[in-house]
């Protein structure tokens, strides 16, 4: 019988935790080494919204599509994800172009339903403004991200991967080859390594002269104070996207990524809340706790980085905006190649090498 192939991932966000996790269900040795907690960077202030929803090519849907079903194998095997289906209502386009999505995407086989001001009160009735149409997709859901992320690494680690806290200072290459990686507690031998490091991906890469092109738009993102239950669901409206947390805060961002904090995010957040506040019912106790600005890891293109990087074997990058959709899907599918070397054709037009052309 061959050895366990022994696989190091470089980042504990929930896609490192994700991809670690399958890793070792599958019979790897992981070794997952992040020089924060877990959560990483990017995944504590992200909105959390699962989708598919607009402003997807074809193929990008089709993916985003597998990753939801892919939520609901991953919550079976794993009890206890924070993850619920709440839905999303959306308004946050022009009625025509929220007709030409639902058109669009209801062919492509999403569960959209249109619904007018009376239907939006019945899913959301403690909204002070509602829309004359909207468009609601039950199958829409949240997972609640530093806690999956734990749950998936503190499984890992009961099957036997190993979580260090240190920091990656160079790729170790031999022979053209990744052997592992060189850090603040010395070197780390391994047969494969997988930079999931977000924000800290490029900087990892260049070490072994690959160039990944990432930017880091910043995206603020509030925070109340636990409160009782006001948000059915997820709430996409026109320059304001919330939802509820499975603890009770409400969260609100300009955008679902975050939006612009501003000169100053003290006074962006302040002020994003008082509209936040001042569109939901009885909230008249609702307090904000704190604001997070998060640095989203958004290849230039606006598509994941998920594959091997060519022209340097041992080495396996996977980055993306959407870290929270894509997680199990990216883990499943990232492990059926790191270990057997098939690639899922959802993942063909998501490799590195589509840069250098």
């Amino acid at each position: 019988m061959a050895a366990a192939k022994q696989v190091i991932v470089i980042g504990a966000g929930i896609i490192g935790a994700s991809i670690a996790w399958h890793l070792t269900k599958a019979g790897a040795r992981v070794t997952v080494i992040a020089d924060s907690a877990a959560g990483g960077v990017a995944t504590p202030n992200s909105f959390a919204w699962i989708n598919a929803s607009w402003g997807n090519p074809e193929p990008y849907f089709r993916l985003r599509t597998r990753a939801m079903a892919e939520w609901t194998r991953l919550a079976k095997d794993l009890p206890g994800v924070p993850l619920s289906w709440c839905g999303g209502l959306c308004w946050d386009l022009s009625a025509a172009d929220l007709e030409t999505y639902a058109e669009e995407h209801s062919s492509w086989g999403y569960g959209i339903e249109r619904v007018d001001r009376a239907a939006a009160a019945r899913i959301e009735p403690n909204l002070t403004e509602l829309p004359d149409f909207a468009l609601h997709v039950a199958q829409e859901g949240v997972a609640e991200p530093v806690a999956t992320t734990k749950a998936l690494l503190a499984d890992a680690e009961r099957h036997g991967a190993r979580i260090l806290t240190s920091t990656v200072t160079a790729l170790v290459q031999s022979n053209g080859r990744i052997t592992g990686v060189d850090t603040s507690h010395g070197l780390i031998a391994a047969d494969e390594v997988v930079i999931a490091a977000g924000v800290g991906s490029p900087d990892i890469a260049a070490t072994a002269g690959v160039s990944l092109p990432i930017e880091t738009p910043p995206g603020l993102i509030v925070h109340s104070r636990p409160y009782r239950k006001l948000l059915n669901g997820l709430v996409l409206a026109e320059r304001l996207h919330m939802r509820q947390t499975a603890e009770g805060r409400i969260i609100a961002g300009s955008d679902f990524g975050g939006g612009d904090p501003g000169v100053d995010a003290e006074v962006t957040a302040r002020e994003l809340f008082a509209v936040m506040k001042a569109m939901l019912r009885d909230s008249d106790g609702l307090e904000l706790d704190f604001h997070t600005v998060g640095y989203r890891p958004t290849p230039v293109d606006g598509f994941p980085v998920i594959g091997r990087a060519g022209g340097m074997d041992g080495l396996y990058v996977a980055v993306t905006h959407s870290g929270i959709t894509l997680a199990p899907a990216v883990g499943l599918f990232a492990t059926r190649e790191i270990l057997g070397g098939e690639r899922d054709p959802l993942l063909a037009p998501y490799g590195l090498g589509r840069f250098a052309q």
